[in-house]
C-alpha cells in the first residue's frame, strides 16, 4: 500500500547519512549479503499450488507464473465486478485486499468465501491478504502478525480444500520489524501457526519495512524462514518502490533468490511514469518475465496510483496511464499471462520443456526494425510461442514474441549493435535453453522525417517546466525513438514524463516510454519534464531523433 507521506519518508530515510552508516555496519554484520546459496528444504508437497525448486506449480506439476494486480476489496466491497473486469484485460491472478479487524472493519467469513467463489468463476487464483500489519512498530509486529494468523485460522473451514485455487498473504508490509529477530521470528512463528491449524496452502511472505527491504533483513534471512516451513510451500514477495531506483538494483534482488532457489515474485509495485522518484516499473516486468517471476501490480482501487481512472469511476475501459503500462505494455499482464491449467489453461501433464531453436539471422534490417527467423523447436506436445531478447552483457531483456519462427523486432534505435537471441515455451509454460545468437545494427535514420517543438510552459526562479513535441513526418511509423538535444546554460533535468532522460553535462538523450515509443506517420506525442536553471533558460536549437537531424518548429 502507498500514501505520498509513506513514500517521501522512505527516500529520506534510505537516503540519509544516518542510514548509509546503519546500513554499512548492517553489512558488516551480514545482513546485507547475498541469499546463501542453499537447496530448499524438500518437505511435504501440497495437494494443490506448491512449490519445488524455488518455482511455484500447480498441483499437476505444471509451472505457475502470476500476472495479475491488487484489488482493495476491503475497502470497496461492493465493487464485484471488478474481478471480471480484471480477467477480462488478461490477468491470471488477484491479490484481494482484507483486514481482520485490526484497523478496518474485518472481512467476514461469509464475505471471503464469496470473493474466493468470484475469483473462481473469473478463472483466477486468488492472493488473500490481510493488510491491518501495515505501519506498526516493531514491538508491535509479532502481535500483528499472530493476529493476522488467528484471522486465517477463523477461516479455515471457508478456505479448506481450496489449494488449488487459494494463496494465502499473511500480512501485508510489515513496517516495523526490521531487525533480523523482529521479522524472522514472528514470521515464522505465523507460518508455523497456521501449519500447526492444519493449512497446505502456499503462504506468501512479504518483507519487513513497506514490504521493501531497504535494510536486506529478508534477503539474508529468507533461508532460514523457508526451512522452518517443513512444508517448503512459501512464496516470498518484494514490494518494488522507490528504494529500487536503478535497473541493477530490481534484478540483483530478484536474482539472488533466483540463484538461491528460493521462491519470490514482485507483490506490489507501480505508480505514474517517473514520478516521486519511482524506478523503472517496465525494467520490473521485463525482469519478472526474463526470470519467470510473477508480479502482481498496485492497484486496480487503491489508494495512490490506481490503475483505473476513479475519477470516472469502476469503467475497465478507462484505464490510467499506469493501467495502460502494466496491462498492454510490451512485458505486461495481455502479452505474459497464461491462464492456470486448473481453470482449462495450458496443457496438463506436458512436463517437458522444448529444445532450443535454431541459430537466428537476420533480414530486411532498418534504422528501427530488423527481422529475425530460426530453424523452429520441438517438443513432446508443442511449442506454442517463442520469445525473443536482447543480450547486453550479463542482462537479458524480451523484445518480441511470435508463434511462428520468425518476428520483425521493432522500436530499436539507428545505428546500434544489438545481440539477439530466442527461447520457445509450450502450452505448459516450460522455456527451452536459450537458442545461439546473432548480431544485428541498425542503419541510420535519413534526415527530414521528424520536426521538434520544444518550449518552456512554466518558470520560477531556479526552475522551470517544459514541453517537447516530436512530429513524424515521414511515410513510416516510427517503432521507437531516442531525441538528443543539448541545453547551453546549465539546466538539468529533475523529473520527466513520456520518455526517459540521461544527461551528461548539457548533453540530452531522451528514450522513448513504452506508451510513446510509436509514432505513426504524421503522428506525434508529447513528453513533459521540469528542471533545474540559472539564471538563463536558453531553449535548445538543435535536435536529432534516432540519429537523424530534425527540423526545429
Amino acid at each position: 500500500m502507498r500514501t505520498d507521506a509513506v513514500r517521501t519518508t522512505r527516500s529520506t530515510q534510505r537516503k540519509s547519512p544516518l542510514l548509509i552508516l546503519l546500513a554499512g555496519l548492517a553489512a558488516l554484520l551480514g545482513v546485507l549479503s547475498p541469499v546463501a546459496q542453499a537447496a530448499p528444504s524438500p518437505g511435504t508437497l501440497a495437494t494443490g499450488l506448491h512449490i519445488s525448486d524455488g518455482r511455484l506449480l500447480e498441483g499437476n506439476g505444471n509451472d505457475f507464473v502470476m500476472r495479475g494486480v491488487n484489488h482493495a476489496h476491503t475497502w470497496y466491497p461492493n465493487e464485484t465486478q471488478s474481478l471480471s473486469d480484471i480477467k477480462a484485460l488478461g490477468a491470471n491472478s488477484v491479490r484481494v485486499v482484507l483486514s481482520d479487524g485490526h484497523r478496518w472493519t474485518e472481512n467476514s467469513a461469509a464475505d471471503v468465501a464469496n470473493v474466493v467463489a468470484q475469483c473462481k468463476a473469473n478463472r483466477l487464483i486468488c492472493v488473500l491478504e490481510v493488510h491491518d500489519t501495515t505501519g506498526y512498530g516493531e514491538e508491535a509486529a509479532a502481535g500483528t502478525l499472530d493476529h493476522a494468523a488467528d484471522y486465517w485460522i477463523g477461516l479455515r473451514d471457508v478456505l479448506a480444500g481450496e489449494e488449488n485455487y487459494v494463496i494465502i498473504n499473511i500480512g501485508n508490509e510489515p513496517w516495523g520489524n526490521t531487525s533480523p529477530e523482529g521479522w524472522t521470528a514472528p514470521t515464522i512463528a505465523a507460518v508455523q501457526k497456521l501449519r500447526a491449524a492444519g493449512f497446505e496452502h502456499t503462504i506468501m511472505v512479504d518483507a519487513p519495512n513497506w514490504g521493501q527491504d531497504w535494510q536486506g533483513v529478508m534477503r539474508a534471512n529468507a533461508q532460514s524462514v523457508y526451512d522452518a516451513d517443513t512444508t517448503g510451500n512459501l512464496i516470498f514477495s518484494i514490494h518494488m518502490y522507490s528504494v529500487f531506483d536503478t535497473a541493477a538494483e530490481i534484478t540483483d534482488y530478484l536474482n539472488a533468490f533466483v540463484a538461491a532457489e528460493l521462491p519470490i515474485l514482485i507483490g506490489e509495485f507501480g505508480g505514474p511514469a517517473d514520478q516521486w522518484g519511482d524506478p523503472d516499473e517496465d525494467t520490473m516486468m521485463a525482469t519478472a518475465e526474463q526470470l519467470d517471476l510473477g508480479y502482481l501490480a498496485w492497484s486496480w482501487s487503491g489508494n495512490t496510483d490506481p490503475i483505473l481512472d476513479l475519477s470516472i469511476g469502476f469503467d475497465p475501459n478507462q484505464l490510467s496511464s499506469w493501467g495502460q503500462r502494466i496491462f498492454n505494455g510490451a512485458n505486461g499482464i495481455a502479452q505474459t499471462s497464461k491462464e492456470a491449467t486448473i481453470f482449462g489453461g495450458g496443457t496438463p501433464g506436458d512436463t517437458q520443456a522444448p529444445t532450443a531453436p535454431g541459430t537466428p539471422t537476420a533480414s530486411a534490417v532498418t534504422a528501427t526494425t530488423a527481422t529475425l527467423g530460426w530453424a523452429a523447436a520441438t517438443d513432446n506436445v508443442g511449442v506454442t510461442a517463442y520469445d525473443v531478447v536482447r543480450i547486453n552483457g550479463g542482462t537479458e531483456t524480451k523484445v518480441a514474441a511470435s508463434t511462428t519462427n520468425s518476428v520483425t523486432v521493432t522500436g530499436l534505435t539507428a545505428d546500434t549493435a544489438y545481440t539477439f537471441a530466442v527461447y520457445a515455451r509450450d502450452a505448459a509454460g516450460h522455456r527451452s535453453p536459450r537458442s545461439a545468437t546473432v548480431n544485428v545494427t541498425t542503419e541510420g535514420t535519413p534526415a527530414g522525417t521528424c520536426s521538434v517543438a520544444y518550449r518552456a510552459t512554466n518558470e520560477w526562479p531556479g526552475g522551470f517546466q517544459g514541453e517537447i513535441v516530436i512530429r513524424n513526418t515521414g511515410t513510416a511509423a516510427l517503432n521507437g525513438w531516442t531525441l538528443a538535444f543539448a541545453f547551453a546554460d546549465g539546466q538539468t533535468i529533475t523529473n520527466m514524463w513520456g520518455g526517459k532522460p540521461t544527461q551528461n553535462g548539457g548533453s540530452v538523450s531522451v528514450a522513448a516510454a513504452s506508451y510513446t515509443s510509436n509514432i505513426p506517420a504524421g503522428g506525434s506525442v508529447t513528453v513533459g519534464f521540469t528542471a533545474s536553471k540559472g539564471a538563463m533558460n536558453t531553449a535548445p536549437t538543435a535536435f536529432t531523433l534516432n540519429g537523424g537531424t530534425c527540423t526545429a518548429a
